[in-house]
């Protein structure tokens, strides 16, 4: 399908037929997969782009991605998942840096603390499923730089996107928790513990946080801002720390409040809490989905189900699912009108992981 075809029905207001919610999961599988084997190098693509294609592996995302793999070979009792984790997994550690970090190429050899971050996570779990050597070595070298970059007071101010320390840097520090579930360090929970604190203290009274945009000054997409209550979420759990949860949950309830009898959340949401976009970062929608069935299952208060289901309803009516073209079927918009300011014109893989990954959520209750 053309841009102009893609954007007349965005335009028109015209959704995709939304079928059963299983056969919404299944092409969003397939759609991975497609992006994984798009890839010569084993990583997995970072998406389809109207104009210029696919494009190449995305390190960052990859690693998170073989995560979701190791949990669909379990929920589907297929090897094939496995196979392809633990591929992306080689692949990572076959492009690692040498002081342990991962960089993005786009921008020059450095090593990047988010990137390593999510990297870390598909390590970790490789490392749990098979017992080898090489990733809890090479999940201990990023780890072990994760500690080394922070600055004086123990925070990720250095080799990061912009030059900007970042709140949803809280994913980086549950990724660096994760690493202590294999091999404990201290030092490790100081650091993750220190820039939760951190996150935690730029927490606006509307339940946002500053210093969450990619960029200072704009409002925040609501991608970051899910990285951000997720990452306290996680964290709080594996620390049994209520601090770090209570603060999710803020956030998490601040943007609950923002979704639309129609599951439409806007794209991005200023620190003081207002609406700042007219359309919607549908990945926003899967990373909250994931946080909110999360605390139902923490609390019991069914708002956070009925809200799961609205908002991945939404994302559901924004995914063709029957489409011929098969760049496309299955996959997940970076928005919704799709030249939304959230990853234009373009189907990044991220938001299909985040959707499979809320998805097996949701769909416990159907």
């Amino acid at each position: 399908m053309t841009f102009t075809g893609l954007a007349a029905k965005d335009l028109l207001g015209i959704r995709p037929h939304t079928a059963d919610p299983e056969a919404h999961l299944r092409a969003a599988e397939e759609w991975l997969k497609r992006a994984h084997d798009q890839s010569p190098d084993d990583g997995v693509s970072y998406g389809y782009s109207i104009w210029g294609g696919w494009r190449p592996s995305y390190r960052e995302t990859s690693g998170y991605i073989a995560t979701t793999f190791f949990n669909l070979a379990r929920h589907r009792n297929d090897p094939g998942y496995r196979e392809r984790a633990l591929r992306v997994c080689r692949w990572l550690l076959s492009v690692q840096n040498q002081d342990g970090s991962f960089s993005n190429p786009r921008y020059g050899d450095a090593g990047i603390v988010f990137d390593t971050g999510q990297d870390l996570f598909g390590l970790v779990r490789a490392y749990e499923e098979t017992g080898e050597a090489a990733f809890t070595e090479g999940a201990l070298r990023a780890a072990d730089w994760l500690v080394k970059i922070t600055d004086a007071q123990g925070r990720w101010t250095r080799n990061e996107h912009l030059s900007t320390a970042h709140v949803y840097n809280t994913r980086t520090a549950w990724a660096v928790l994760r690493m202590n579930m294999v091999e404990y360090s201290a030092e490790r929970e100081r650091v993750a513990r220190t820039n939760l604190d951190w996150a935690v203290s730029e927490q606006q009274p509307s339940g946002f946080f500053d210093k969450c945009a990619f960029e200072r000054g704009l409002a925040p997409f609501t991608h970051t801002i899910a990285y951000a209550t997720r990452g306290l979420l996680e964290s709080g759990e594996l620390l049994k720390d209520n601090r770090y949860i209570e603060a999710a949950q803020r956030c998490a309830d601040a943007t609950l409040k923002h979704v639309q009898e129609d599951g439409f959340l806007p794209g991005q949401i200023t620190i003081d809490g207002k609406s700042a976009a007219s359309y919607s970062c549908v990945t926003g929608n899967c990373q909250f989905s994931i946080v909110w069935a999360k605390l139902f299952d923490r609390t019991g208060n069914d708002e956070y189900r009925r809200t799961v289901i609205r908002a991945m309803d939404y994302v559901m009516r924004c995914q063709d699912i029957h489409t011929t073209n098969l760049n496309i079927r299955g996959a997940i918009k970076g928005s919704q009108p799709i030249w939304g300011k959230y990853a234009p014109l373009t189907f990044p893989n991220w938001p299909a992981k985040f959707f499979v990954d809320a998805m097996l959520l949701r769909n416990r209750w159907l």
